[in-house]
């Protein structure tokens, strides 16, 4: 399952080192950058990773480096459950 979904994890950890961020920062300015009323809502309950998360908001992106992005999420195929099995008996799903 994780081998699948390397190559978006290796672009993502390739742009968060060039951008001098971490992995989550990168993915959440991502997501910040596909629409203007998308709000993204990480959940922590550390501080560090809530200072972490505010981070993404001062990451813009090159129209090449959303290309890649998103091309390599559109080549993607997703492996694996969302849920393990404790949590699907708890969702339902």
């Amino acid at each position: 399952m994780f081998k699948a979904n390397q190559v978006v994890l290796d672009l993502l950890q390739k742009i968060a080192n060039e951008k001098e961020a971490t992995i989550a920062q990168v993915s959440l300015a991502w997501l910040l950058a596909q629409r203007d009323w998308i709000v993204p809502i990480p959940g922590t309950t550390k501080l560090s990773r809530i200072d972490e998360n505010v981070g993404a908001t001062s990451i813009h992106f090159s129209k090449q480096e959303l290309n890649d992005i998103n091309h390599a999420v559109d080549q993607l195929e997703i492996v694996g459950d969302r849920y393990n099995q404790e949590q699907k008996k708890k969702t339902g799903k």
